[in-house]
C-alpha cells in the first residue's frame, strides 16, 4: 500500500470508530466526495487538510501520518536517545539490546527513517561489540532500501570499514567504488569526504600506493574546498598514512597532529580515541626513540576508548599499540601481558589482526627466552595469514614472521615466510 492508501484507511477506520460519516466528518469545511476520494487513497491530503482532520476525529497528526499516536512516538524517541547514549558511553552489549528491542517494536513499521536510524544503530552497537559479520549483514540490509542520499553514504562508508576489518577488500572496494568512482558521483560533502577516507584505506591496505597517492590529493583538495573540521580531519589523517607509505614520515607526522587538533576541538569522542591511537602507531614508526610519548598517547587513548563506544575491535588495537611501544622499550614482560589482552578481545575474522598480536607475543616471548612458546606464536602467526589474499600489509607480517623464524633458527620456515612475504608484495 502506499503512503495516501495508509493515511486514508486510518481516516477511515477512526471515521468509523467515531461514528461519523463522511458527510459529517467533511462539513464545512470540505466535501464528502473529497473526503472520499481521501479514504480511498486516490487523493493526498495537504498538510493544513490532515492537520483539520485531525482536529475533528480527534486523534493526533502523528497517528493519520505514520500509525502511531504521539506518545508511542515519544516513546521510541526516548528509547532511541537511550541506546544511542549507551552506545556512545561505551555500554556496546546495553546498546545493542536496545536497538534490538526497538527494532522488534511494531510501531516502527510505518516510520521508515526513524526504523533505518534504529537499524544504522543496532549495526553500529553490532561492530562494536566484535560481530563483524553481524554488522555486516545488517548495513548490506538496509544499503537494500530507499535510503535518503546522506544515509546511503553513511551506509556505504560504514560497510567499506567494517569489510576492510574483516579483510575482505574486494567487497569494500566495490561499495565504495559504487558511489565514488561513477560518472554521477554526489557533490562532495563532509560524508562523501569520509567515505573517500575509508576507501583510501583499503587502498593502501592492498599496497595500490599509486592509487592511494591520487586519491589522497582529491581528498585533501575536498577538505579545502569544504572547510568543514570533519571532511579536514578525514583527509588530513589519511594524507598523513599515504605520506608515511610514501616515506615522508615527518610530512605524515605534521598532518596527522593537525587532524587530531581539529578532532580535539570539534569530533566525537569515539573518533578522537581512535585517531589519538593512530598518532601513537604513525609516532612509533617515525619516531621509535619517541616511545615514552607513544605509551602515553596509547594509554590515554585507552582510558577515552572505554568511555566512549569504541568497540572490542578498537580497544584490541590499543593493547596491541602498547605492546608494540613495551617491546621497544624493553619491557617484553608487559608487552607479552597486553598482547595477549589484545588478541583475546579480536572477533575471529578479523585475521589479519590476530596475526599481527600473535606476531607480537613471539616478540614478547623471544625476548624473555620462552623459546618454544614464541615458535608457536609464530606459528600460530603462519596459520591466521596463510587464508588471507596477498596484499601490501599482509606482506609486512609475513616477512615480520621470517625474522622471527630467522631468529629462532628455523631456517626453512623463514625462508618461506621471506617466500610469501614477496609474494603478497607482488615481488
Amino acid at each position: 500500500m502506499t503512503t495516501s492508501d495508509l493515511v486514508g484507511l486510518r481516516i477511515k477506520t477512526v471515521r468509523r470508530q467515531r461514528g461519523l460519516s463522511q458527510a459529517q466528518l467533511a462539513h464545512p469545511e470540505l466535501s464528502d466526495s473529497y473526503v472520499s476520494l481521501i479514504e480511498s487513497g486516490k487523493r493526498t491530503p495537504t498538510p493544513a487538510v490532515l492537520e483539520l482532520l485531525a482536529q475533528k476525529l480527534d486523534c493526533s497528526l502523528s497517528y493519520l501520518l505514520n500509525g502511531v499516536t504521539a506518545e508511542q512516538m515519544e516513546d521510541i524517541e526516548l528509547a532511541l536517545g537511550y541506546a544511542r547514549l549507551a552506545l556512545e558511553n561505551g555500554e556496546v552489549s546495553e546498546a545493542r539490546n536496545r536497538f534490538a528491542e526497538l527494532m522488534a517494536d511494531n510501531n516502527l513499521t510505518g516510520l521508515t527513517s526513524l526504523r533505518q536510524d534504529v537499524q544504522f544503530g543496532l549495526a553500529h552497537a553490532t561492530e562494536a561489540c566484535g560481530d563483524l559479520d553481524g554488522a555486516i549483514t545488517l548495513l548490506r540490509r538496509l544499503a537494500q532500501e530507499e535510503l535518503a542520499a546522506e544515509r546511503q553514504i553513511e551506509v556505504a562508508s560504514a560497510l567499506v570499514r567494517v569489510y576492510r576489518s574483516s579483510d575482505r577488500l574486494t567487497e569494500a572496494v566495490e561499495v565504495g567504488e559504487a558511489i565514488l568512482g561513477g560518472v554521477n558521483r554526489p557533490v562532495w560533502s563532509d560524508t562523501l569526504v569520509e567515505l573517500g577516507a575509508n576507501l583510501l584505506a583499503v587502498y593502501l591496505y592492498r599496497g595500490d600506493l599509486l592509487r592511494a597517492r591520487q586519491y589522497a590529493a582529491e581528498l585533501l583538495n575536498a577538505a579545502d574546498a569544504l572547510g568543514t573540521p570533519r571532511s579536514t580531519v578525514a583527509a588530513c589523517w589519511n594524507g598523513a598514512v599515504v605520506a608515511e607509505s610514501l616515506g615522508h614520515g615527518e610530512e605524515a607526522l605534521s598532518l596527522a597532529e593537525r587532524a587530531l587538533g581539529m578532532q580535539s576541538e570539534y569530533g566525537q569522542p569515539r573518533n578522537l580515541a581512535r585517531m589519538r591511537l593512530a598518532l601513537a602507531s604513525l609516532t612509533l614508526k617515525v619516531r621509535p626513540q619517541a616511545v615514552a610519548e607513544v605509551r602515553a598517547l596509547v594509554q590515554r587513548s585507552i582510558q577515552e576508548h572505554a568511555e566512549t563506544s569504541a568497540g572490542t575491535f578498537d580497544r584490541g588495537h590499543a593493547l596491541m599499540e602498547l605492546a608494540r611501544a613495551e617491546i621497544i622499550a624493553g619491557l617484553p614482560e608487559a608487552a607479552a601481558q597486553h598482547a595477549a589482552e589484545g588478541r583475546d578481545l579480536f572477533p575471529t575474522t578479523a585475521r589479519r589482526a590476530e596475526a599481527e598480536a600473535h606476531l607480537l607475543l613471539s616478540r614478547a616471548y623471544t625476548a624473555l627466552d620462552r623459546t618454544s612458546e614464541a615458535s608457536a606464536e609464530v606459528d600460530a602467526v603462519r596459520a591466521w595469514l596463510s587464508p588471507l589474499p596477498d596484499s601490501r600489509v599482509t606482506a609486512g607480517i609475513w616477512f615480520a614472521a621470517a625474522e622471527g623464524l630467522e631468529q629462532l633458527g628455523d631456517t626453512e620456515g623463514a625462508v618461506g615466510a621471506y617466500q610469501r612475504a614477496l609474494a603478497s608484495a607482488g615481488l
